[in-house]
């Protein structure tokens, strides 16, 4: 790009030290990530011109976001990378190859979005470390017209870069782009002061002007330089003065970025004809492609002549072509008439390589359709196609919805709206997935097409509201495709059940219970999938014919699920769906943590191998609460982490059972309750009834912990009487032990009845240690010591280490009360160890002091090396230890290797180590100190 000549940047010396300072620790070697937001004609673009020009001897790179460019993936993301694509082969193979796909140099499934994103930040770190290494500017203008892939991706660079010297600075147009860039350093741009303003307008015009001129003018433009300059631009302070003042131009009373764009239309009033031509096929060209211009001039028989726009200041030529601004560019675009507009994009279809580039050819033909064009039609949904499997979902959803405006047959038409409605909603836009619903409603549909858009309108709902008022739709849907036919019946009919869980309905005529019903009667065809078919035949026993037939049913879907063999994106988005419904089963109904393990293991692998980037975040907590039990609390918080990541750069709603689950079992009563409070209020705000109900079993925990039991079984009751499909079991663990201690042995024995009944039927470890233990404290003598001994085992077999270490816990305060002390120490010093050791800090307290009062003095536990590490520290350290290389770890962990090495080297300082060979026994020792003592 030719750059413009830099205006003296008046009133903004609070803006450039902001850049200045950004230079400087650039320079020095330090990331940095800055957002400049404000109304359009505010100076945005003019301070990234600003730092570009202080940029000297910094390797600087540029990428603008284009309104019509935002349909394509990948688009903006390759304008930037475009000068580096030589260093691709640097890459690890797998980065490259997504990179590749991703830019279409290459063909391939749909690359994994965070692949994209490691390789992007992988790409820019490569580039500050070459043979003649140099810090990298990143400069982005108009981020909000990024196309969505390009902005989640550059977002996601954003938020990792650390040790790379790479700086980012982003402009975003308010308030188009509000949603855009969130949470990331931001510099808000508001217009000049009365001073400044006035300043500029005196130099523009070349005079002064009457003070009350002046004042008018500044209070108009509402200190916006560009309105200033270009309504000034040309103008005397006499002409100002007498007559030809903003009152005589059109629309003066409309927003600031309205009247310059007026103004700018102004200006091509006077244009030759071939000049305005000429722009506004530039204006139609997104890309800027100085070549395709001249090819579509040349089929319009206009010979190119800029010189007259480049003397109105409206644009620039070069290798490429640049606007003097985005408002030019709309200016010249809807200042022109439909059939102009008609002709130039017929011209660049023309001239546009049907090979190298057919989605934007497709595009182009459908901007130049006068009317209903089968062919163009069907070019667009050739185009979407295309878009879906690079991943660009948003993409896909808009040429499918340009398709259907342009399909002539009613039925296509139909068919095609119905498409584009579901790809919208994926894009998560349900405003438009509604309209375009509407629209579909309105042609012949078949039966099957019906079923889809019933289902279409029952997710929309529940989107919008967690409540089960989604549930009859989707039933209505699901028979609707029992009576097609169609395989996706079955799937439906879980979708209903998993709706009703979510909201914490089972019994009711809406409920779970009633999905299943439905789908037993339905004599729906087989889905194909042999583990769909199996788990909802599993969930559906266990529904209506109870635990005694439902577990072992839930059973012989385990390993369909666990090994079933998946060919397809769809096939892999299907299983996807299915593993929140299995995992709930499992982990409440079957009490089997292994299974637990296991699935949701795979849910993290696919949805990693194929970018699915809604599924990723809730398969990451799940498998974070696997190793909450397992004991491996820093594990679980850097799932947690993660995902809540993921979810803040996509977009996604975080999941917060996991954390809050985590929080109660650290014992860490002020950040439950800030989390509890949040999440009571979002599930109260979403209608999310089922995690209201979850909080029953999450307050038992944390009150229980810290032997608050009163207030532990009034929250555990919560829970036991929420008519929930989960957590209902270990909400009556909570309630028994709380109960118990409280004196209300009435409710305990009803709480453990309702316990034996549900565990009996999973006769896993995890179930057969919860009974036991759960009998042990309604029961004296032997037959205790016994239960106690029991739990201890079973809870060891289920691999649930915190209930092994609670279970120590109970045994010992259980055999001081009957004055066996040394055996009383002896199982209060290992939970007393095993809770140190996870850190699960409130019932870690109960067993110190548990061991104080048998006579034991009890160290403070002393902060180890180990302890000092932050979760990413702890995260590449541990992943180092296991031999990973450190690009292995960037790509496990989305960072580059190079932040993985700058990691390693603060570990090695804090461990007293000098090399990754001493960090299994430095992480293993510090995991192991001792903190209890005979006394």
């Amino acid at each position: 790009m030719i750059a413009s000549p830099l205006p003296d940047l008046v009133g903004r010396q609070r803006e450039c030290a902001a850049l200045d300072d950004l230079l400087v620790g650039l320079r020095e070697g330090a990331s940095r990530v800055l957002v400049l937001r404000g109304e359009a004609g505010i100076g945005k673009s003019v301070l990234l011109e600003y730092v570009a020009a202080q940029a000297s001897g910094l390797n600087v790179t540029r990428a603008r976001g284009i309104e019509a460019d935002m349909e394509l993936p990948y688009a903006s993301l390759h304008q930037l990378c475009a000068p580096f694509l030589d260093e691709l082969e640097e890459l690890p193979g797998p980065q490259r190859d997504a990179l590749r796909v991703a830019f279409g140099m290459a063909a391939g499934d749909p690359p994994d979005r965070f692949l994209v994103g490691l390789a992007v930040l992988s790409l820019l770190s490569l580039l500050t470390r070459a043979s003649e290494p140099r810090p990298l500017l990143v400069l982005v203008d108009d981020a909000q017209w990024l196309d969505q892939v390009s902005l989640q991706t550059l977002e996601f660079v954003a938020r990792r870069l650390l040790a790379e010297a790479v700086a980012m600075v982003f402009a975003v147009r308010d308030p188009e782009g509000q949603a855009a860039l969130g949470g990331l350093p931001e510099l808000r741009i508001g217009g000049l002061d009365s001073a400044a303003a006035g300043e500029l307008l005196e130099a523009t015009v070349g005079g002064r002007l009457e003070q009350r001129v002046r004042d008018r003018f500044v209070a108009e433009m509402h200190g916006n330089p560009l309105a200033l300059l270009e309504f000034s631009r040309g103008r005397s302070a006499a002409e100002l003065a007498y007559g030809m003042d903003a009152s005589s131009s059109p629309g003066v009373q409309g927003p600031v970025a309205s009247r310059v764009e007026q103004d700018f239309a102004g200006r091509l009033v006077s244009l030759p004809e071939v000049t305005r031509t000429l722009l506004l096929i530039a204006a139609a060209e997104p890309v800027g492609d100085a070549r395709l211009l001249v090819r579509a001039a040349a089929s319009l028989k206009v010979t190119p002549d800029a010189a007259p726009a480049k003397a109105a200041g409206l644009i620039e030529f070069g290798e490429s072509v640049r606007f003097r601004h985005p408002l030019v560019r709309s200016a010249v675009y809807h200042g022109a008439e439909p059939e102009e507009r008609r002709a130039v994009h017929r011209a660049l279809a023309e001239a546009t390589d049907p090979v190298l580039d057919p989605d934007r050819r497709a595009w182009h033909a459908a901007q130049a359709a006068d009317g209903p064009d089968e062919d163009v039609a069907a070019g667009l949904e050739q185009a979407a196609d295309r878009a879906r499997r690079r991943g660009g979902i948003a993409a896909e959803a808009v040429l499918l919805e340009r398709a259907t405006e342009v399909t002539p047959d009613p039925w296509p038409r139909g068919r095609r709206a119905l498409a584009a409605a579901e790809a919208h909603f994926s894009a998560a836009a349900p405003d438009r997935a509604s309209e375009l619903a509407a629209v579909a409603e309105m042609y012949p549909l078949t039966a099957l097409d019906r079923a889809r858009l019933a289902r279409l309108r029952a997710r929309l709902l529940f989107a919008r509201s967690r409540s089960d008022e989604a549930a009859p739709l989707l039933l209505e849907a699901a028979a609707q495709f029992t009576a097609a036919g169609s395989p996706l019946a079955r799937e439906t009919y879980l979708e209903a059940i998993s709706a009703t869980i979510f909201a914490g309905r089972v019994h009711g005529p809406t409920g779970a219970r009633a999905a299943a019903i439905a789908a037993r009667g339905s004599g729906a065809p087989s889905s194909g999938s042999l583990a769909a078919d199996l788990l909802l035949d599993g969930v559906a026993a266990l529904l209506t014919d109870g635990y005694e037939t439902g577990v072992p049913a839930l059973r012989d879907a385990l390993e369909p699920l666990a090994r079933e063999e998946l060919g397809t994106r769809e096939a892999t988005v299907r299983w996807l769906l299915l593993a929140p419904v299995a995992l709930e089963a499992f982990i409440h109904y079957a009490w089997d943590l292994h299974a637990w393990d296991t699935l949701s293991s795979r849910a993290v692998r696919l949805a990693r191998d194929i970018g699915a980037l809604g599924t990723l975040p809730p398969a990451l907590i799940y498998a974070g609460g696997v190793h909450i039990h397992y004991g491996d609390f820093a594990k679980a918080d850097r799932m947690i982490e993660e995902a809540d990541a993921i979810a803040a750069a996509t977009g996604h709603a975080p999941h917060k059972y996991a954390a809050l689950v985590l929080a109660a079992w650290r014992g860490e009563a002020d950040v439950a309750a800030a989390l509890i409070e949040e999440a009571t209020k979002r599930a109260v705000q979403r209608g999310e009834a089922g995690l209201l109900g979850a909080m029953g079993y999450i307050q038992g925990v944390l009150f229980n912990g810290l032997a608050r039991y009163e207030e532990a079984m009034v929250a555990a009751r919560t829970g036991v009487e929420h008519d929930g499909f989960n957590f209902t079991g270990l909400s009556l663990v909570e309630h028994v032990e709380a109960a118990t201690r409280c004196g209300e042995l009435d409710q305990a024995r009803a709480s453990l009845a309702r316990l034996v009944e549900l565990t009996r039927a999973a006769d896993s470890g995890w179930a057969r240690g919860a009974s036991a233990r759960s009998q042990a404290l309604l029961t004296d003598g032997d037959e205790a010591d016994r239960l106690y001994r029991t739990a201890i085992e079973e809870f060891g077999r289920g691999g649930v280490a915190v209930e092994v270490a609670r279970s120590h816990l109970l045994y010992g305060e259980w055999l001081r009360r009957e004055r066996h002390r040394a055996l009383a120490r002896e199982h209060l010093r290992t939970a007393h160890e095993m809770f140190a050791a996870m850190p699960a800090h409130a019932f870690a307290e109960r067993a110190r002091r548990e061991l104080i009062a048998t006579g034991e003095h009890v160290r403070t536990r002393s902060a180890t090396p180990a302890s000092t590490l932050t979760p990413q520290e702890t995260q590449v350290a541990t992943l180092a230890a296991e031999g990973m290389t450190n690009a292995q770890i960037g790509a496990e962990l989305f960072i580059s290797p190079h932040t993985v090495e700058w990691h390693l080297r603060k570990v090695y300082a804090k461990l007293g180590i000098t090399s990754r060979r001493s960090l299994p026994d430095a992480l293993a020792g510090a995991g192991s100190a001792g903190t209890v003592n005979a006394g």
